[in-house]
């Protein structure tokens, strides 16, 4: 690949080999080089600063008519010019070791997890986690009351939907009642 895309300041920029890039401005001195953030592209981007520089002067008028107000201001951006250089390709043997590491990590994670939610489903609905909001509207209606307490908690300490909260507290509220 012959380009790469890198992102300075909250924004992305497609650069080449020897391009030079007028980016907003940069906390690196001039003549200073620095390495952002590659985005796309497996080669390692080098920047240098080659100065500090100010953009067009762009005016901005204000105008109400038959008052006699009028204000003018001007504005200039802070903005500092780059020269793109593309290193290396990055070296694939060195990540590897890294994603090997990451799978015993995460067998160990799911353990602890499927305990609580083994301890919601007892008294909640069928399938429950996997229903939608209008779904939980719909079904609150015909569930009694300790499922619609099981699923209210669930909810609150979970999910945190509010309209499957409002359904359920709605649906409480009605079993009470009657």
């Amino acid at each position: 690949m012959d380009y790469a895309i890198i992102r300075l300041g909250g924004k992305q920029y497609r650069v080449r080999e020897g391009q030079t890039l007028v980016v907003d401005r940069v906390k690196a001195d001039e003549g200073k080089t620095f390495q952002p953030d590659v985005l796309l592209g497996e080669a390692t981007v080098t920047a240098t600063v080659l100065a500090h520089e100010r953009g067009p002067k762009i005016r901005i008028g204000k105008y109400k008519r038959r008052t006699g107000y009028k204000r003018h201001n001007g504005f200039r951006a802070a903005t500092s010019r780059l020269e793109i250089s593309l290193g290396a390709a990055k070296k694939k043997a060195a990540a590897a070791p890294k994603k090997a590491a990451e799978p015993k990590v995460e067998q160990a994670a799911p353990a602890p997890a499927a305990a609580p939610a083994e301890e919601h489903v007892k008294g909640m609905p069928k399938d429950y986690e996997g229903m939608t909001v209008a779904q939980v509207s719909e079904g609150a209606k015909g569930w009694n009351k300790p499922m619609l307490q099981a699923a209210l908690a669930f909810e609150q300490a979970h999910a945190g939907r509010k309209g499957a909260i409002a359904a359920l507290e709605s649906a409480l509220k009605a079993k009470e009642e009657h």
